[in-house]
């Protein structure tokens, strides 16, 4: 009876091990599988000698667990106790708000500035944000004492402003998040048009550059504000600063400004940004590689190709993007596979548009992973170092072309000139068995069976090259 219960404890012990280890799994992959969630957020700053009081009030929270972001300059991070469960979701280490049915809960922080508040300061990533969370709308108050004479701007639509007994007082309020805090002394002009863009200047704005205005296609309905005469070289992502005096001029800025806002960049080269506004405001922005890359999608896509590839670009707004994200629109867009937009990442150029087979390669039935398959202009191209070297073939560029040989077999490949050389004997050709592409040397499909006596067998997955026998 003894060894029937000792057996009977081991093994309530033994399950009860496995329901706990099912349940940290199954907990801590609910914890990676968070969903994205919309919130909104009411922000009171308050300017304290050589620092930002900042009391952030963040409300409809999901009842989910909820990480904090809190700004690398942020101290004395902690609850700010405004009602009875203003702090109840807030960990004990501040790093997160807990799983619960509260919606507002409301933290403080302290931002410092190093000696004092300056004129045309822009604080930049000074406001905490959630993880997985998206902002729906953001209200801020700034208040500092009488003596600070000046103007605030966060890239949202300014409310109202107000000079107490011994306080000033600044309010905005619009759609979207907050990123970034301008403050510039003394006044300066305001005017807003259509609940889209606010102008500051320090001159009177004139009607005529407001109507202007109309002309412009803004690329969504997130408020920006642009401040006129300026010389500072930063630029705020809600916030653009300029010395343009015409709408034309500034028109570029101003789309990319909001493309900024639309799209999460990670990492991105300006002339991406520029291609995708050129694509998504039907006009051409930006430097000389962008607009030739603009060019060159725009002329190897048909109507419906162009189209897709628009849609698919506005599916995008407020996802992550890179270089390789593009990549895989464009090879969905094209059918065929390419890395358009990571070469271009990489070269100094522009790269040409390629399309890539990505079908493993093998050879003499050895897979091999540094041969790469490309078309061009109707053509399959292979690289030619690393494929002739796995034929056996030794290949170096030398002053009179692209020279390959083993020890029966001997060519030169002249670029650009309708003959090739085999052991010493001259060969016309109507086409070039041997092309560069980017700088890197490639051989036509064709040439290479007809020179180098392969076979190339192709299947859905793979392409395999074999050498003949020779009879």
């Amino acid at each position: 009876m003894k060894y029937i219960v000792s057996f009977f404890s081991v093994l309530v012990l033994l399950i009860g091990g496995v329901l706990f280890f099912q349940y940290q799994v199954f907990s801590n992959q609910e914890e990676s599988e968070l969903e994205e969630f919309t919130y909104n957020q009411e922000i009171d700053v308050v300017l304290r000698g050589d620092s930002l009081d900042i009391r952030h009030h963040l409300k409809n929270l999901p009842n989910q667990t909820v990480y904090i972001n809190w700004p690398e300059q942020a101290q004395n991070p902690d609850c700010f106790i405004e009602k009875e469960n203003s702090c109840k979701r807030l960990s004990d280490d501040y790093s997160k708000f807990e799983k619960s049915d509260i919606q507002t809960q409301s933290i403080s922080y302290i931002i410092p500035l190093q000696g004092g508040l300056k004129s045309s300061q822009l604080l930049k990533n000074i406001f905490v944000t959630l993880e997985n969370g998206i902002v729906s709308h953001t209200t801020v108050h700034v208040t500092t004492d009488q003596s600070v004479n000046g103007t605030w701007i966060t890239g949202l639509p300014l409310v109202g402003q107000q000079s107490l007994s011994l306080v000033n007082y600044t309010m905005f309020s619009g759609t979207g998040p907050v990123y970034e805090l301008y403050y510039q002394a003394g006044e300066l002009y305001h005017r807003e048009k259509d609940d889209l863009i606010s102008i500051y200047s320090p001159n009177p704005i004139q009607d005529d550059l407001m109507k202007q205005f109309d002309e412009i296609k803004f690329m969504n309905d997130e408020h920006i504000a642009v401040v006129l005469n300026s010389s500072l070289d930063s630029q705020g992502s809600r916030i653009l600063f300029t010395n343009q005096s015409t709408v034309e001029a500034m028109k570029e800025d101003i789309f990319l400004t909001q493309l900024n806002m639309k799209y999460q960049f990670e990492n991105v080269p300006n002339w991406l940004r520029e291609v995708l506004a050129s694509f998504l405001t039907n006009s051409e922005i930006g430097g000389e590689k962008a607009k030739e890359m603009t060019v060159t999608l725009k002329n190897r896509m048909t109507e419906s190709q162009l189209k897709l590839w628009n849609e698919k670009l506005q599916e995008l707004e407020g996802k992550k993007i890179d270089a390789a994200t593009l990549d895989q629109l464009l090879s969905e867009v094209f059918g065929n596979h390419t890395q358009y937009f990571e070469a271009n990442a990489s070269a100094d150029g522009v790269y040409p548009l390629l399309f890539n087979d990505t079908r493993d390669v093998y050879v003499n039935t050895n897979l091999v992973k540094d041969v790469e398959v490309i078309f061009k202009d109707g053509q399959v191209l292979y690289s030619a170092d690393s494929l002739l070297k796995h034929l056996g073939y030794e290949t170096k560029i030398g002053e009179n072309g692209f020279y390959v040989d083993n020890d029966a077999r001997q060519f030169r490949f002249p670029i650009d000139h309708g003959f090739y050389v085999y052991n010493q004997r001259r060969y016309n050709t109507v086409s070039q068995p041997i092309k560069i592409v980017s700088g890197k040397y490639y051989i036509e499909e064709s040439w290479l069976q007809k020179l180098f006596l392969v076979e190339v067998d192709k299947k859905k997955d793979t392409i395999s090259i074999h050498t003949l026998e020779l009879k």
